[in-house]
């Protein structure tokens, strides 16, 4: 005998519930809450801490752009819905570069891929030159990791062209963020800041279906820091964006798993699926093969919503003995 059971219908509160938002990003219009977005990401850098970077020589040569470009191909292959491309390396303590060096090292990549995909490609830059470039080159997000310190002349560029905006909460700067960094209360100022941020950009004239928000895991915050983000993610609901979390191969995985940055696959995967089930709506990853599946199965658990069978407690259950 089977018997159907009618779930309790689901309330829309900061757990469970991810509303879906339109992003719209240039000529670009991605749904994203019921369904989680993945962005792919390709470092143009010869000291990424990841160690992926496809600038391995002095100069960003037509054979590193081919490698840059075949990388962002195969991840859109594997299930990409956007890419991210940064020339400059934000890992604590990596040397800045000039405007200049970042155009040269990304901007080609930019241009060979703008003509080759069908999906939004960002920026990682702070800097208002570098953004231009690439918004001429065919991008049409700027991943920004300075967060409410943004300049104005780069919110302005992106409004004139636009594009959609990443705005990363940050304590200090790449160079200084692990050095100098402290919390009264995490999330309250995390929200604060973001808060700030998008406020900047509604008051340049950048519309709200081009902001997303990304807590900063990793920036300026120790590895408590990072737990208490995703434990909490869902408190920055409130601010009415989608939400983006970048925890892939992160130190803060590796600490807690004794693992190197070669190792943290499972660890990321983890921490994705925590990040999406408190409110997530984009991850970006490098992996993208291995965490589409997992990111396909938790969006399968939190959006069943039908009815389901139940088996009596009598019937037997073949397939799990």
């Amino acid at each position: 005998m089977r018997r159907l059971i009618k779930r309790p219908t689901r309330k829309k509160d900061n757990l469970f519930f991810r509303r879906p938002y339109h992003l719209r990003a240039g000529s670009y219009d991605l749904v994203v809450g019921s369904q989680t977005r993945i962005m792919g990401i390709v470092n143009t850098t010869p000291d990424s801490f990841s160690g992926d970077g496809c600038c391995v020589l002095p100069r960003n040569t037509k054979e590193a752009q081919a490698r840059a470009v075949a990388l962002a191909r195969k991840l859109i292959k594997e299930g990409a819905d956007m890419i991210d491309i940064g020339g400059e390396s934000t890992r604590p303590g990596a040397r800045k570069i000039s405007a200049q060096e970042e155009i040269r090292r990304v901007i080609p990549t930019v241009q060979r891929l703008a003509q080759r995909v069908k999906v939004p490609i960002s920026v990682d830059t702070y800097k208002a030159a570098v953004a231009r470039h690439a918004l001429d080159a065919g991008a049409s997000i700027i991943n920004n990791i300075m967060g409410v310190k943004a300049e104005k002349s780069l919110l302005k560029m992106i409004r004139n062209y636009g594009a959609a905006v990443i705005l990363m909460h940050i304590q200090g700067t790449p160079r200084t963020m692990q050095k100098e960094f402290s919390y009264q209360n995490l999330m309250a100022e995390i929200c604060l800041s973001l808060r700030n941020a998008i406020e900047n950009c509604l008051d340049i004239g950048i519309k709200s279906d081009k902001i997303v928000i990304d807590p900063g895991i990793g920036f300026g915050k120790n590895v408590e820091n990072n737990l208490e983000i995703l434990h909490r993610l869902r408190e920055l609901v409130t601010l009415n964006q989608p939400v983006l979390i970048g925890t892939s191969r992160k130190s803060f995985i590796g600490k807690i798993l004794n693992k190197d940055i070669g190792h943290r696959l499972t660890g990321t995967v983890a921490t994705v699926c925590a990040g999406i089930f408190n409110g997530a709506h984009i991850v970006r990853v490098h992996d993208v093969k291995a965490v589409k599946e997992a990111v396909t199965m938790t969006d399968a658990i939190l959006n069943f919503t039908h009815l389901h069978p139940v088996a009596d407690e009598t019937s037997a259950v073949k397939d799990n003995p």
